[in-house]
């Protein structure tokens, strides 16, 4: 149980870190620049999380993460130094596993902290979506997760599949496996067929 919180965790950190390194490179930020833009899209979403929860902030008490922050950040580095051409596609489908691994471990960590389900939820989403939002708003995008495909809404729907599976009686490793494959699978359905959650009519 550990181990798997541990390695999805890094996981989770690792893809973040090179999201925002590439937003870095398309906004043509300096070195610090990437640092700032890379962490904040790795650890935000899970600081925020813990804080929250009124626990010490992961990357805080080990920083295994910070570290991992700032290698996954030198990959792309390297890659663009030496080929201008990146797998921005493959890194949308890695961007998926990692929105998935974040609300898992978001959903389990505020399980362990004796929250209901329903907050943990929302932890999950909080967990998976904030470090992209603070991404955004740095460079004055306007935030994936209020706009476009369904993103933090995938989540959400991770999460419940985690709550039946729970109230059914699996295992938790198994209920984290069916929460993740839940999550990117709708996360991919969203991009591959652009399911969206209008409330206004655009004709008016």
């Amino acid at each position: 149980m550990i181990d798997w919180f541990h390695w999805a965790n890094l996981a989770g950190v690792a893809v973040c870190a090179i999201s925002g390194t590439l937003m870095a490179y398309q906004k043509r930020m300096d070195g610090f620049g990437v640092i700032v833009l890379a962490s904040a899209t790795a650890i935000g979403g899970g600081t925020l999380r813990d804080m929250m929860l009124d626990v010490p902030v992961f990357w805080i008490a080990d920083t295994d993460y910070l570290y991992t922050t700032l290698i996954a950040a030198f990959i792309p580095i390297i890659w663009l130094n030496v080929s201008p051409r990146f797998p921005f596609h493959y890194l949308l489908i890695a961007d998926a596993f990692g929105l998935a691994l974040f609300n898992v471990v978001g959903i389990e960590k505020a399980l362990a902290n004796d929250t209901g389900m329903a907050v943990a939820i929302a932890m999950g989403t909080i967990t998976g979506v904030f470090g992209g939002l603070l991404r955004d708003v740095i460079c004055r995008e306007v935030p994936l997760v209020l706009n476009g495909e369904l993103y933090a809404m995938t989540c959400i729907v991770g999460g419940v599949a985690y709550g039946i599976a729970l109230q059914l009686g699996l295992a938790t490793q198994w209920c984290g496996v069916l929460a993740l494959a839940t999550t990117v699978l709708f996360r991919l359905g969203a991009m591959r067929w652009h399911w969206q959650m209008p409330v206004f009519n655009r004709e008016q």
